[in-house]
């Protein structure tokens, strides 16, 4: 039985509220991130909110990962999504527990598009001649 991806749901509790409520800090770990896994960056896009918080997402060829911050109480949820065998998800959520300096993370991973009639691995479409890298 194979998937069509890998979904971390990345609970990082007791993070520096000071790096979390900083929107470029924010942004350059995730695309960060994104590298570690060694994924296609598409697009990146965040958003910071008042009085405080960040919400953003780095769009990658292989799916995507998000991020909302709650500096206050020093926590961030972050998804990591990604299609394919060759994207390390794994290493980009050591990456983001290390950069906030999660005191008390947690991962949940999620097998996403079972199908569960068919014996051999799924093909994914990596990349597309028309898509844009953003560095």
């Amino acid at each position: 039985m194979h998937a069509l991806g890998t979904h971390l749901l990345v609970e990082l509790k007791d993070c520096n509220q000071e790096i979390i409520k900083d929107l470029n800090a924010v942004r350059d770990a995730m695309v960060s991130a994104a590298r570690e896994a060694r994924a296609t960056i598409i697009d990146v896009s965040f958003h910071e909110f008042s009085p405080f918080g960040i919400s953003g997402m780095v769009v990658i060829a292989e799916s995507h990962l998000s991020i909302h911050t709650w500096p206050e109480y020093g926590y961030a949820a972050v998804d990591i999504f990604t299609c394919g065998d060759i994207i390390k998800p794994e290493a980009a959520a050591r990456y983001l527990i290390e950069r906030f300096e999660s005191k008390n993370p947690s991962i949940v991973e999620m097998k996403r598009g079972i199908i569960s009639h068919r014996d051999e691995k799924l093909p994914h479409k990596v990349c597309d001649v028309g898509l844009q890298m953003v560095s």
